[in-house]
């Protein structure tokens, strides 16, 4: 299989950076003790790090069980729960040599591949490295998903990919792993198959939540229906939608309420149209690009720079019917503050499902009903702060 570069992404990961300490950092990134600051994306053969210690998987959402499946290959002196909750958390003192802590996952997913048809992401990728980031994962591998790595029989998997390309020297998958031509290969068959070559393989078992188990496909089902505490209990975080601020109709500012409309990635699963609860970070766009062979490096973005604190906001997933919309739109209006946003990406995370989007009878009555929802958002953030 030939290592054609598709991406290659240098990534700070601690989220409350600012323009100094970030100089500092690329002043210093090649030293040991600053390895948890990047994670390194690609899916150039070429430009794998190696050795490693891999975790395999889809890992689409990076629920609680897919956090329980890469917990084995993350170097022993990070507690991920100490990182993954506010990121606040500072740089680890003291990071051992390589192996390189892995995520190994598929590009396009499978199932994407064989039916088609583009599939909805709870994690695009951009999500996926910051979530990955937060757990201290050190190198994300996006092995492309073809005709030919579908016919690799378990064993040439096995041999060509994990031992030949990323030299693993110990791996991690959950007991339902499918692997090889046909999905032939159980977990069990991984363990044996590696365990011949000497690489211990850790078989996860399935994660539960209230004795039922943790799945991407639950997630969707709960975001599809409203039930965000769910949603966040088996994510063990908050969901998340990232995009970029972009021009509106400016209506909610007519009304005394401006927000700002986001524009998201095509495959971004989105929850049910409604009003909810939302903290708001605003990311940081780091400047420095470069290239290595045939791969490319692109700046990533860290949360809250300059101090930008996180904000509470009032978000609306909709078609705007009030206003005779017919197209979905993504429109946050931030709780006592005002600025310019345009051009700025945000990091929308989803706390409390307020109502289903509704058609009201005129615009005062929407107005009323945003002033409304607004007082309730204030009510829920000023008890959660608590």
């Amino acid at each position: 299989m030939e290592g054609n570069g598709r991406i290659h992404l240098w990534f700070v990961a601690n989220l409350y950076l600012g323009n100094e300490e970030y100089q500092d950092i690329i002043k210093k990134k090649s030293s040991n003790h600053y390895r948890y600051s990047e994670v390194w994306v690609t899916s150039s053969f070429n430009n794998i790090r190696v050795p490693t210690i891999t975790a395999l998987g889809n890992f689409d959402g990076i629920h609680l069980g897919h956090r329980q499946v890469i917990q084995p290959v993350l170097p022993p002196d990070l507690n991920p729960d100490q990182r993954w909750g506010d990121g606040k958390n500072s740089v680890p003192e003291s990071i051992g040599e390589p192996p390189y802590s892995t995520v190994l996952t598929f590009s396009p997913h499978p199932q994407e591949f064989f039916s088609g048809k583009p599939r909805l992401l709870l994690s695009p990728l951009t999500e996926k490295i910051r979530q990955l980031a937060f757990l201290g994962v050190e190198q994300l591998v996006l092995l492309p998903f073809n005709q030919e790595l579908s016919n690799l029989t378990p064993q040439a998997f096995v041999e060509t990919i994990l031992l030949d390309l990323l030299k693993c020297q110990k791996i991690s998958i959950g007991e339902d792993f499918r692997f090889g031509y046909q999905r032939t290969g159980t977990a069990a068959d991984l363990r044996a198959i590696a365990e011949r070559f000497g690489i211990p393989v850790t078989l996860v078992p399935l994660h539960t939540h209230n004795q039922e188990r943790i799945s991407s496909s639950e997630i969707r089902a709960a975001l599809e229906s409203g039930q965000l505490e769910r949603v966040n209990s088996l994510l063990g975080r908050s969901y998340t939608i990232q995009g970029q601020v972009i021009p509106g109709k400016q209506i909610g500012r007519t009304l005394g309420f401006p927000t700002a409309n986001l524009e998201i990635p095509s495959e971004k699963f989105l929850p049910c149209s409604g009003v909810y609860c939302v903290w708001v970070w605003e990311l940081m766009n780091l400047t420095t690009a470069w290239h290595q062979g045939d791969s490319f490096s692109i700046p990533y973005h860290t949360m809250a720079t300059d101090g930008w604190e996180r904000r509470p906001g009032v978000m609306n997933i909709g078609y705007r019917p009030t206003l005779g919309g017919t197209q979905q739109s993504i429109e946050v209006h931030l709780l006592d503050w005002t600025g310019d946003l345009y051009g700025k990406t945000l990091v929308l995370s989803l706390e409390k499902f307020l109502r289903p989007e509704q058609t009201l009878s005129s615009l005062p009555a929407l107005q009323d009903q945003i002033a409304v929802d607004c007082h309730i958002a204030r009510h829920f953030f000023s008890l959660s702060s608590r």
